[in-house]
């Protein structure tokens, strides 16, 4: 049976970061993950983690600016020493937390009107890519953290450096350390190329964690096109020893959604 985490940047947000904690356990869930605790003290979510006696299984690298349009510096020439500052600041607060897994966002391409121009960047930016996953894999490895990298959908992050999971693994496997693996959300793979179960028979021993949401409008897992029953069956048969983190957006309130578990687990 799958072991769900509850996702607190998507779930519980009719209260305050801290106060979803509470929240999480009192809807059964064991684990938490979250993108971006950066704006709270480590100690602070730790002591509500700790009070709720759930465990943190997944964090996000810093970002960059987000208002600004960043959504990660990995792939960034220029902003490497930025880079380095994000990977020690997030190691600190997976150590703190005791969270053995860090998804490094890559950063977006920026398009141009030639083709040719736009491919001749994310080529380069591939390159920096790499290179400063190695030194957050060479940085986490001390720290006993896994490095995640994840492909995301074009509709809810345009121009993004990599888009499926062919991608994604063909970056884990240049990077080439053991303490790298791919994050592989349902929703994201499914707006981009389908074919779920064979991508995750294929892969599963180099997919380090598993997100699920509602494909189209991201909302909970049993509203939408994936067979979630039929891929739990199959992660328990391929021996996923993992988390599932539930990152939808709730169609109302998160409690009005959370009966979606029932139902789906039923089918299993």
């Amino acid at each position: 049976m799958p072991r769900f985490a509850a996702n607190l940047s998507f779930l519980f947000t009719e209260v305050p970061f801290l106060e979803r904690f509470a929240e999480a356990a009192r809807a059964g869930f064991t684990a938490v993950e979250f993108a971006f605790p950066y704006a709270y003290k480590a100690n602070d979510v730790l002591e509500r983690a700790k009070t709720h006696d759930l465990q943190v299984v997944l964090i996000n690298a810093p970002p960059g600016d987000w208002e600004a349009g960043d959504r990660g510096t990995a792939s960034l020439s220029g902003r490497e020493h930025e880079f380095a500052a994000g990977i020690a600041t997030a190691l600190n607060y997976a150590q703190v937390l005791h969270c053995s897994r860090l998804h490094v966002m890559a950063g977006v391409v920026k398009p141009d009107f030639d083709p040719a121009v736009t491919e001749k960047r994310r080529a380069q930016q591939r390159a920096v890519f790499v290179r400063n996953v190695r030194y957050a894999c060479a940085e986490a490895a001390g720290a006993g953290v896994t490095v995640l990298l994840e492909a995301l959908n074009p509709i809810d992050v345009p121009n993004y450096l990599y888009t499926t999971q062919a991608e994604a693994h063909a970056l884990r496997a240049e990077v080439g350390v053991a303490n790298l693996k791919v994050q592989m959300d349902l929703y994201h793979a499914q707006r981009v190329e389908g074919g779920l179960s064979e991508k995750l028979t294929k892969w599963l021993p180099d997919i380090g964690h598993i997100q699920i949401a509602g494909v189209p409008d991201r909302h909970e897992p049993d509203l939408g096109e994936i067979n979630y029953p039929y891929l739990f069956e199959l992660l328990d048969e391929l021996g996923y020893p993992g988390f599932i983190g539930c990152e939808y957006r709730p169609a109302t309130t998160t409690w009005a959604g959370l009966t979606w578990r029932e139902r789906l687990l039923s089918r299993c």
